[in-house]
């Protein structure tokens, strides 16, 4: 027995090496192959420096923070009501981003977070699982619809690039299989549940039955949004702006050194970048959504310099900055929360009683000292 209890904890590590492994290779990879030839003029871009237009900077930030905003709202419409405030939606939205660009693996680490803190916010499990879900894929559907637009309107302009049908392809598959998903659970839903129960009580740790009474949950929840035409519009509306915002962001870093990017050509090198970085491989598409902005922008013809510098300081501001702003945000909300206030409370209530106790005399010591 214990050394069948050894072989257990031995191969979880060895796949977890094996994991950070892999995860290894591909940063090592991407950053040889992608990021280091682009960077590779990062010297001359420093020049460029002394020509750049402040005030566009700040509009560039407060685009970026228009954008987290609408993601933020975006939260709060596929919620429907049953969620924390917008302010609170929005540091959970930060803590997550802040994890993502941190944790290898996606944003599903951050997606993660989001979830635990949702649930601490009173939503229920199901409920934070559907918003979570259709937020995720709402907003990939409406990146790729974005991105299969300006490709139309870029192949009459530019011709055709063998680039394009990969991330035309990828946004095939998501629309196929979120379809497919869909169906399953509003056609299909009893039986679909059943196959997914039944697997479910197989696998260790999972309660098949508490799978299917999520699920069902999760379907009636989803029959309900797609019902409601006007709720589906408006999360379509706040996907798109919290994109174009983003886009618009990178536009604007770009303006800032002098070089105004036709929008197709911006929304078709941004759009590229933004599908090819749901790889897992880096936390957010680091180093991939570097390496694909910045060729292809040159090959629409921003000057190489202006390219690395642009991308570089949108980066800066819709990456980086996003980690200690969300690392401020995970605190707020530790320490705001109802739990944190009643603790402060009853410690406050303590010391004011200890002090009472000290200062004030009692009826007995008053009279023995008369």
């Amino acid at each position: 027995m214990e050394a069948k209890d050894e072989v257990v904890p031995r191969g979880r590590r060895v796949r977890r090496q094996v994991k950070w492994g892999l995860y290894a290779v591909g940063l090592v990879l991407i950053f040889e192959y992608l990021v280091l030839p682009q960077l590779a003029g990062a010297r001359k871009s420093v020049n460029l420096l002394g020509r750049i237009n402040i005030a566009y900077v700040v509009a560039g930030v407060v685009l970026e923070a228009a954008a987290l905003v609408s993601y933020s709202q975006l939260t709060h419409t596929v919620l429907h009501h049953e969620g924390p405030r917008r302010s609170r939606l929005l540091r959970i939205n930060l803590s997550s981003l802040a994890v993502s660009h941190i944790m290898p693996g996606g944003t599903a680490p951050g997606t993660a977070v989001a979830y635990r803190l949702l649930t601490q916010s009173g939503v229920t499990g199901a409920d934070a699982g559907f918003a979570l879900a259709m937020q995720g894929v709402g907003s990939a559907l409406v990146l790729n619809s974005i991105l299969w637009s300006a490709l139309l309107v870029s192949v009459f302009l530019h011709g055709y690039n063998p680039l394009y049908a990969v991330a035309a392809g990828a946004g095939v598959v998501l629309m196929g299989l979120f379809a497919t998903v869909v169906v399953a659970l509003t056609r299909g839903r009893n039986r679909s549940i059943e196959i997914i129960r039944r697997w479910a009580a197989h696998v260790p740790f999972l309660d098949g039955d508490m799978v299917a009474v999520q699920l069902h949950r999760v379907a009636e929840r989803l029959g309900q949004f797609l019902a409601e035409r006007q709720l589906l519009t408006r999360a379509v509306g706040w996907a798109a702006a919290f994109w174009l915002l983003d886009a618009a962001s990178l536009f604007v870093f770009i303006a800032a050194l002098g070089k105004i990017v036709p929008p197709v050509d911006l929304l078709v090198a941004y759009g590229l970048a933004q599908v090819l970085a749901v790889i897992p491989i880096t936390p957010s598409g680091l180093g991939v959504i570097e390496g694909v902005l910045i060729p292809t922008l040159a090959g629409f013809g921003v000057p190489r310099e202006t390219a690395i510098l642009g991308v570089l300081g949108y980066r800066l501001v819709n990456f980086w900055l996003t980690i200690p702003a969300g690392g401020i945000a995970y605190l707020s909300l530790r320490f705001s929360g109802e739990g944190w206030r009643q603790r402060l409370r009853h410690a406050r209530d303590e010391v004011v009683s200890l002090d009472d106790d000290t200062v004030r005399p009692t009826p007995e010591a008053l009279s023995a000292e008369g």
